[in-house]
């Protein structure tokens, strides 16, 4: 009896193989990822991106409510087919306690973003967010769309905005498919 059990407990706790699509080291080349602030509309949020000294990404900065601003990003455009058995997006990240947003595109011109939030805890996290989940929306608003449903990503991003002035700082170490 205690063979199925632990028999069952393996099948329900089974995740996917994993196809890493970044791995932050110190060998990362951080000219392919591209800060996106809340400049594009007037603000005037700042952000960077970096590497730690272990070879963690760093995003970090300064969100500000000023001049209807609210909002700062890092984008990194990518070419990966999906496969049927790859349903999740998994994080490895150590944030400050704040809420983020991951946002997927299918193209790189499409206007939408398909978002996902995940709240960090102040230590190392694996944040499986499921494709499916991920919702349309575009300058901040929900879409009356369907959800994730694409075959391939040709943009990943992190975003944070939450209303509200704050410093924020956000390690990633590495993000897969599974």
């Amino acid at each position: 009896m205690k063979f199925i059990s632990l028999l069952l407990v393996l099948c329900l706790t089974h995740e996917g193989p994993r196809k890493k699509i970044v791995t932050f080291s110190s060998e990362t080349n951080l000219r392919e990822w591209r800060i996106v602030n809340d400049g594009v509309m007037g603000g005037v949020s700042s952000s960077t991106i970096r590497l730690s000294p272990e070879g963690h990404g760093v995003f970090s900065g300064q969100v500000s409510l000023a001049y209807n601003g609210g909002f700062a990003s890092v984008q990194w455009d990518t070419t990966q087919s999906l496969t049927s058995d790859q349903t999740h997006v998994v994080l490895r990240v150590k944030g400050d306690g704040k809420r983020y947003e991951f946002r997927l595109k299918s193209t790189r011109n499409q206007p939408e973003s398909y978002v996902q939030p995940f709240l960090t805890n102040g230590q190392w996290q694996e944040i499986r967010l499921p494709l499916n989940d991920f919702y349309p929306q575009f300058r901040g608003r929900m879409l009356a769309m369907p959800n994730f449903n694409f075959d391939r990503i040709a943009q990943i991003s992190f975003l944070i905005a939450n209303k509200q002035e704050e410093d924020f700082t956000l390690l990633i170490d590495w993000i897969a498919l599974e």
